[in-house]
């Protein structure tokens, strides 16, 4: 008989139908057993972030990636929000060490049951106040669900700071993309419209589910992985005396094709390849492929979508997502 991990290999472990027969089978040590049913359960699992020189890298961001905000301003409230930095670790070491933990990648690829590598990092030295969301309308890949974030605390989260928001076992409620609300992209309209479509489905299936809203307060050095479905957000940055310096670090996984689920029209032809994803351990663009058949170029370009217009986010952003 097959090991329940190599019936469906196209499914993340935490993911997966037998996954108490998937904890019977495995080897993993108790804290990855923890994890993993935290994650099966929950949608998230809290850690102690694994790097002995957290406080000397935490330090080095505050200090230099966040040096040049507008505090001031912000604090009298002139300004209702300061800029997070995105993907700092092409320029900050302290960032890409923390992207590219190795005991946080092999943890999860254990969890996962293939490797892991980043992505993507933001960095926010102020409470993040999104609306509740959810990931997979931005970051998605084929086989689904082979994406997680990590969300690092670099220093103590108070109330006031703006802190993390999630719904426990969101991740199990039904995911939701564009031809489920009804939206199609066009070939001239913005991508980012139309996003309270998304909002109010999200918002009734907290409803009809009874989801109490669970905020994270962590001590510095703690991290929350989560599941690319779970639904959350940040809260109020309500005291303004207080910062909520933090990272998070997007991963994916080997094996897949990876797109923006927001910029497809799948039956008209388009799918948003992320087509130029760089591993943050190695400056390298990853090559698409799933089960071991290679995403040919032709079909990238066939159906790649064209820029929004008109643009609805810095340049930088928007070539980040279509690969352009």
């Amino acid at each position: 008989m097959k090991a329940a991990k190599d019936l469906l290999p196209g499914v993340p472990l935490i993911h997966s139908p037998f996954f108490q027969d998937v904890l019977v089978e495995s080897d993993w040590d108790a804290e990855t057993r923890r994890v993993a049913v935290d994650l099966n359960r929950d949608g998230f699992a809290v850690i102690d972030f694994p790097e002995p020189e957290l406080e000397a890298l935490a330090a080095d961001i505050v200090a230099s990636v966040h040096a040049d905000l507008a505090w001031d301003r912000w604090r009298s409230g002139e300004l209702a929000e300061l800029p997070r930095a995105t993907d700092a670790w092409a320029h900050n070491e302290s960032v890409r060490r923390i992207a590219a933990n190795a005991k946080i990648v092999e943890l999860l690829g254990r969890l996962y049951g293939r490797p892991a590598f980043p992505f993507q990092t933001l960095n926010f030295a102020i409470g993040s106040q999104q609306d509740i969301h959810v990931d997979l309308v931005h970051f998605a890949s084929s086989p689904e669900n082979y994406m997680c974030g990590v969300w690092l605390a670099l220093e103590d989260i108070a109330e006031g700071a703006g802190p993390l928001r999630y719904y426990p076992g969101s991740h199990r409620w039904p995911a939701v993309f564009n031809e489920h609300v009804g939206r199609r992209p066009t070939s001239d309209g913005d991508p980012y419209a139309d996003l309270g479509a998304f909002e109010a489905v999200w918002e009734r299936l907290a409803q009809v589910h009874g989801a109490q809203e669970v905020r994270f307060h962590p001590r510095k050095g703690q991290a929350l992985i989560w599941a690319a479905g779970l639904h959350h957000g940040g809260a109020p940055h309500t005291d303004r005396t207080r910062t909520r310096f933090s990272q998070v670090t997007h991963y994916f996984f080997d094996g897949c094709a990876y797109f923006t689920p927001l910029y497809s029209n799948t039956y008209a032809g388009r799918i948003g390849f992320r087509h130029e994803i760089t591993d943050v351990r190695t400056g390298q663009v990853r090559k698409m492929d799933v089960n071991g058949q290679p995403v040919p170029w032709s079909l990238i370009k066939a159906t790649a979508p064209p820029p929004p217009n008109p643009p609805s986010l810095p340049r930088r952003i928007l070539r980040r997502l279509t690969g352009r």
